[in-house]
């Protein structure tokens, strides 16, 4: 027998009953028999029923492969009948006994019969006499007598189970859950152990496991009801009692201590041999234990992880398998702020989930608003049809970003993922009114500035008001396993780091450096965007230069913080990339703000404006394109870098900073900037009289970059693949537009996944194959990344480890998830 062919339930009540543990008799049908009954085709009902006797009392549990995709409800007291119902009353007694016949009726009813729930809406008796009243019910609606052949009520049941597992509802909620169009199901048939009885012993029926679901922490957890069967202890905690002495309220250990001793051990049996936690369903008949079930326990990601390593820690399973144990994307859940899964959700809209964790603030709709938020302590929302370069100081002010516009690849997602800020973008069923200042929701409740609202980036949801909050934290369970996984893992892990507070999130997770360093963030502070216009309107070289000297020591200042935090890590730093219109206003009132502030006409401001304007900026005057027709830029980034290193140098271990030229399409753009990086190097070499040394490398965005790499790698220490601009330039796709088609095209499977969510290992990924031969064929020691948002998953990172890559970089707060993906994979390789 095995979870595949009979389901978990079954497997592990299997393994309880090898380990001696008092199981009642239970009886497993696999997968193909309940297909079968499905059918139609029942098994032999008389040599079914043979083990439990000439009358029986059962129970049917389903038990599906992986217990997360659900399945039927458990049907109990299978087999009462008028002739049981005498024999058990005088077991238990008439009010017991006419208690489980009732429960019965009504489940089978219910279930099997399928009649509507209001046919006992009336039935407020209990006893004899309530017993009456059901079965007379049952009657009236049917038109027939309750059956009173245990076989025809088990076949029914079994029928019935069957049936409802391969109906179309059923089947589409388990693939929600992940599970195959064509997972199967068992089913359990076991005798009833009765948590009822009126001798001197304990009677009753409960569920103990030793960890707490959402700590992982050592506890004894569950509840027991005295009179009881199923899970009742759970469905009526009121009037449950506690397992363990607690000064709240009775316990099973004060009414039964030899019987809650004796579930102790039993349980703590079940974690060492079956190697994991479990929750284990219990009875207790007249002081004796039965164990009915054992299912894994439920568990948060934090508890997940604690559970893992304490698993490894206590020799019951090797590290390697505790690494294996914990699912990379539910680190989020500890490093993210989360909305707590027990709070009431009022949920106003869903868009895309693109950062994760969640935040509750004050609705504003532009960067000044954010900032003056922020100025006065008041948490707020930053609310945007789509964010912009601009955005950026509102960003850093707001504690959330919901924009209106975007998918997983928009500004505001990737800016959202790298600050760990939560963000949820492409909200379309919200209507935003941004000049009145509100929103409207699908409900039509309208959200003005100021009103509360929480964003759950992990969701994807925008919640009206404030809900319960848990806490993120990085606890001494996941410090361990990430240190594990760091002795296996077997790729480079960097991040993406634009600031010295992102640099130093990296180092706080344990980034092996920094991967891609955006500079151009570096020029939205109000006292640069000034000097940085000031350069754009410069007519002549040398007055460019003289604006750019202004922000020099600025710039300089920057990159000694990253190093220094960096602390002799590699820092790989990219030369500006963006147009630059993206740092003029685009509305008349900033015209005439800039004009004020350079003391220029208006027609002059807007004159300028409207010459910088491209019809798609994407494909324009960007990258290392500006870089050669206005030189001045680089040469004051690469001169800043440069004396950046010899002064970090002064305090440590020398700092190597690597250069990437942007947007690369041919091997002559790199020599032209190579060249005059090198002078510049020159130039400070000789002023300072200190040598230093530094690494020169390509970001390869274009195709034919890709395809060039063998005449670009020569002039090349790295190359580093921005897979987010390569996929829309290989797709012809914008990032920030394609999500208002994405879903669909997803759900008729034009794509398999959103190309920019997951990589597409078919035409992008045979850029990046077809780019790291050619490239390590002309340079064999060539380094080999990528360093655009799909760092950060696991389907990449298996990617580029079989592809023969050095490093992944990606967002910081997607640093440890992306170091454990890389020990899962290595630990796979290992083990076979």
């Amino acid at each position: 027998m095995s979870a595949a062919t009979h389901g978990g339930r079954a497997k592990c009540l299997q393994r309880l009953v090898r380990l001696d543990m008092p199981v009642p008799v239970t009886v497993a049908l696999s997968f193909d028999a309940v297909h079968r009954i499905a059918q139609g085709e029942l098994p032999d009902m008389a040599a079914l029923l043979e083990p439990f006797g000439p009358a029986p009392l059962l129970c049917v549990r389903p038990s599906s492969e992986d217990p997360d995709w659900g399945g039927p409800g458990a049907i109990l007291n299978i087999g009462m009948n008028d002739a049981q119902f005498v024999e058990m009353s005088d077991r238990i007694g008439k009010d017991a006994a006419a208690a489980l016949y009732m429960r019965f009726v009504q489940a089978y009813a219910i279930h099997v019969a399928r009649l509507d729930p209001d046919a006992f809406e009336h039935v407020d008796l209990e006893g004899q006499d309530g017993l009456s009243e059901v079965l007379r019910a049952y009657e009236e609606e049917t038109e027939e007598a309750f059956p009173q052949d245990p076989a025809v009520q088990l076949a029914e049941v079994l029928r019935s189970m069957a049936r409802a597992w391969e109906g179309t509802t059923a089947r589409l909620l388990r693939q929600a859950k992940g599970a195959p169009a064509d997972a199967g199901l068992g089913l359990v048939v076991q005798e009833m152990a009765l948590g009822l009885g009126q001798g001197e012993g304990e009677s009753g029926s409960g569920v103990i496991q030793l960890v707490n679901s959402q700590t992982g922490e050592p506890q004894i957890i569950g509840r027991y009801l005295r009179q009881s069967q199923g899970r009742d202890a759970l469905d009526r905690r009121n009037e449950a009692a506690f397992l363990a002495s607690d000064p709240r309220g009775p316990s099973l250990q004060d009414l039964a201590p030899d019987a809650f001793a004796e579930l102790k051990r039993m349980t703590a049996l079940m974690r060492s041999r079956l190697r994991e936690e479990m929750q284990a369903e219990f009875t207790i008949e007249n002081g004796v234990v039965h164990i009915l079930d054992g299912v894994r326990v439920a568990r948060s990601a934090r508890a997940g992880v604690r559970i893992a390593v304490q698993l490894a820690e206590d020799g019951i399973i090797p590290r390697e398998e505790a690494i294996l144990r914990v699912e990379p994307r539910a680190l989020n859940e500890l490093l993210h702020r989360q909305v707590d899964p027990g709070a009431k959700r009022d949920v106003l809209a869903r868009g895309i989930a693109a950062s994760p964790g969640a935040a509750a603030g004050r609705i504003v709709f532009s960067a000044a608003e954010a900032q003056a938020s922020a100025a006065r302590g008041e948490p707020c929302v930053l609310v945007r049809r789509e964010t912009s370069p601009e955005d950026i100081r509102g960003m850093h002010a707001a504690v959330a970003v919901l924009t209106e516009r975007g998918g997983m690849t928009s500004h505001a997602a990737v800016i959202g993922r790298g600050m760990g800020l939560p963000c949820v973008v492409g909200a379309s069923e919200l209507v935003f009114h941004t000049r009145s200042r509100k929103l409207v929701a699908p409900d039509g409740r309208e959200l003005h500035q100021g009103d509360i609202i929480t964003v759950d980036g992990t969701n994807g949801q925008v919640l009206a008001g404030e809900p319960a909050m848990i806490e993120a934290a990085e606890d001494d369970a996941l410090i361990t396993l990430m240190g594990w996984a760091d002795d296996v893992r077997d790729i480079g892990v960097r991040a993406n780091a634009d600031t010295p507070t992102d640099a130093q999130t990296a180092r706080n997770f344990k980034a092996q450096g920094i991967g891609l360093c955006r500079t151009e963030h570096m020029f939205f502070e109000a006292d640069r965007l000034t000097v940085m216009r000031e350069m754009i309107f410069a007519d002549t070289s040398p007055d460019r230069a003289a604006a750019l000297d202004r922000l020099l020591p600025m710039q300089r200042a920057d990159f000694i913080e990253l190093f220094r935090i960096m602390q002799g890590q590699p820092v790989c730093i990219r030369l500006f990339d963006p147009p630059l219109h993206e740092f003029l206003p685009s509305d008349r009132a900033g015209h005439r703000e800039l004009a004020e502030a350079l003391d220029l006409p208006l027609s002059d401001v807007t004159r300028r404006v409207e010459a910088l304007a491209e019809y798609n900026p994407m494909l324009g005057m960007r990258g290392v394109r500006l870089g050669i027709t206005v030189p001045e830029i680089y040469d004051m980034q690469a001169r800043a870098i440069f004396e950046a290193t010899i002064e970090a140098s002064r305090e440590g271990a020398p700092v190597v900073p690597e250069i990437m030229i942007p947007l690369v399409s041919a091997k002559r753009e790199v020599e032209l900037v190579k060249t005059r990086v090198d002078a510049v190097a020159a130039a400070v070499r000789t002023e300072t009289g200190k040598n230093f040394a530094y690494r020169l490398g390509v970001m390869v965005e274009t195709p034919r970059a890709a395809l060039r790499a063998a005449e670009i790698a020569p002039h090349s220490a790295f190359l580093s693949f921005g897979t987010n601009d390569l996929t829309q330039m290989t797709y012809g796709l914008s990032r920030d537009d394609a999500g208002r088609f994405m879903s669909a095209y997803v759900k008729q499977n034009v794509f398999p996944e959103d190309p920019f969510h997951t990589l597409d290992q078919d035409g992008v990924g045979e850029l990046l194959k077809i780019a790291a031969e050619r490239g390590r064929g002309a340079r064999p020691d060539l380094v080999l990344s990528i360093c655009g948002e799909h760092g950060g998953s696991p389907e990449s990172i298996a990617f580029c480890r079989a592809a023969g890559f050095d490093y992944v970089s990606c967002s910081p707060f997607r640093v440890p998830v992306a170091r454990l993906a890389a020990a899962q994979l290595a630990v796979r390789d290992k083990i076979g």
